[in-house]
């Protein structure tokens, strides 16, 4: 993340701990509950960031250390 380009973080936590889990997963639905997308990044094999949408909080890769939420595009939905 990088302070000062609207970066912020909902939810910290480790999956494989159940009460962040649960705190994880709420913030995860609350987020899509407000309309938001959500993606994983991931590297590209160029070097290029990339990154996988996600509907469902089992989704997101073992070892990701991110979510990204972000408005759908206008007029796209």
């Amino acid at each position: 993340m990088t302070p000062g380009h609207g970066d912020a973080v909902l939810a910290e936590g480790d999956p494989e701990v159940a009460e962040d889990a649960e705190r994880l997963i709420r913030e995860f639905r609350r987020q899509l509950d407000l309309g938001m997308w959500a993606a994983v990044p991931t590297a590209g094999r160029s070097g290029r960031r990339e990154a996988t949408m996600v509907r469902e909080f089992e989704e997101i890769p073992d070892g990701a250390d991110r979510v990204i939420f972000f408005p759908p595009a206008a007029g796209g939905r």
